[in-house]
């Protein structure tokens, strides 16, 4: 797809003569898939096993075999001498944007934490309320296939610093085609959150060394990260093992909901923004207005052009194919459309996005206003950006610090209050066969007699 893309190829889908296959296009970002293979699950689950079983030599056959990288089990763990090196291999203006990103990510999630406890006096005599505190121990999967991801380690273990996480241990896969060495500017991000547990390891197999342990990796008891559809296969197996993983995090998607208002060459670099990651990517634009879809066509068939091979053809598969133009006859088809589609990302290209905002009903992150972008919430806003996938904003939520919280919910009655409620207890305890837990209200009242 070199020079030129063919503005032929940007679909425009009109809701109201739709039919049921072009929403399902949309909706399913691109249609069918076939998810991961049988023989890649039984391949994933070989290698769990073969971890769970032999520990630290089965992660460096894994490197061995998988990334071609020999090393022993004494550098499965990065060196201060690595770390050392690392910073002197970072510009200090990537030094520097990696410490304002942190420190922008680390503000949001304080004001969470700082509201994660509560109490509450609902009536006289009752409190109630939680307690939140941090899980012992969390697994960050940090990928390293596609490039180099800084921002991922920042957007995923600055909450769980801020949330307290005792234990946080670090996986990457050495980088592609090298002698072993991690991504530096990952381990920069790593010294600048106090982090030193970072190991390397192939993707599938460190997740499996994260939940397992093995002589040189500790066992934690959770785990979360982005990745391949492979890492997120070895995810799914380890959870069999008794290891909670934080699921969902597939291939980015991103909505964009536009009125006439709405700068059309802005649009068209907002919905390629997202649509670069890759070929499975998907970016989808609606509109109200034909105009503007129209227009924003030959926008994004321009840009596209200007884009550096792979990443043109990543993004014109992911808005061709995996996405689309969307015409809507209403403010309220508009946002229906976005919320059947709960996108990872969703920016509201409006005149007036807070008058938009109480019609947004699942969305990973919404982004009010065309200065509010997609790489901004990427990189330098603070709110969370790894984020929900393929639907999955309907029932989970980004990473922040909640993800790393656990809550005690607390109570605390008066005597008054107690008696109030004691001819629930009995008569709920009679009902299901609980004489123990009747008892301790009549106890307490023939005492009180």
């Amino acid at each position: 797809m070199a020079g030129t893309v063919n503005v032929a190829e940007l679909r425009l889908v009109d809701l109201s003569t739709a039919t049921a296959v072009e929403r399902h296009r949309i909706l399913s970002r691109g249609g069918d898939h076939d998810g991961v293979s049988e023989t890649l699950q039984s391949s994933i689950a070989v290698i769990v096993e073969d971890v769970r079983r032999r520990g630290d030599d089965a992660l460096i056959d894994a490197l061995d075999r998988f990334d071609k990288v020999t090393l022993s089990a004494d550098r499965l763990r990065v060196s201060e001498e690595e770390f050392a090196n690392a910073r002197a291999a970072v510009s200090e203006p990537l030094v520097e944007a990696i410490h304002t990103s942190i420190a922008q990510v680390r503000a949001f999630n304080e004001l969470i934490v700082q509201r994660a406890s509560w109490t509450a006096e609902p009536r006289p005599g009752l409190v109630v309320g939680e307690r939140a505190t941090a899980i012992p121990s969390v697994g960050l999967f940090v990928p390293s296939g596609k490039g180099s991801f800084p921002s991922v380690l920042i957007q995923i273990a600055t909450p769980a610093v801020v949330a307290g996480v005792e234990r946080i241990v670090v996986m990457v896969p050495p980088v592609p085609g090298g002698a072993g060495q991690v991504d530096p500017a990952t381990l920069v991000a790593a010294q600048e959150l106090g982090l030193t547990e970072v190991y390397r390891s192939n993707g599938p197999a460190g997740i499996a060394a994260l939940a397992c342990g093995t002589e040189t990796v500790p066992k934690v008891r959770k785990i979360v990260g982005p990745g391949s559809p492979a890492v997120a296969y070895a995810q799914l197996e380890v959870q069999r093992l008794g290891c909670v993983v934080e699921v969902g995090f597939g291939p980015t998607d991103a909505l964009i909901v536009a009125d006439d208002s709405a700068d059309l060459r802005w649009l068209a670099a907002d919905l390629i923004n997202e649509a670069e990651h890759g070929p499975d990517s998907s970016a989808v634009l609606v509109s109200t207005s034909r105009e503007v879809l129209e227009a924003v066509r030959a926008h994004v068939a321009q840009q596209l052009a200007e884009l550096p091979e792979p990443r043109r053809t990543y993004a014109a598969t992911s808005i061709a194919d995996n996405g689309g133009l969307v015409l809507a006859d209403s403010r309220e088809q508009a946002m229906e459309i976005a919320a059947a589609y709960a996108p990872e990302h969703l920016q509201l290209a409006v005149a007036d996005p807070n008058h938009w905002l109480p019609l947004t009903r699942h969305a990973g992150t919404v982004l009010l206003g065309q200065w509010t972008t997609f790489a901004a919430s990427n990189f330098a806003i603070g709110t969370p950006a790894t984020l929900p996938t393929s639907g999955f904003a309907q029932v989970s939520s980004g990473v922040t610090a909640s993800t790393y919280l656990v809550r005690a919910a607390v109570a605390q009655l008066d005597e008054a209050e107690f008696r109030r409620l004691a001819p629930v207890v009995t008569e709920l305890a009679g009902h299901e066969g609980f004489p123990a837990h009747a008892a301790t209200v009549t106890v307490r009242q023939s005492d009180g007699a």
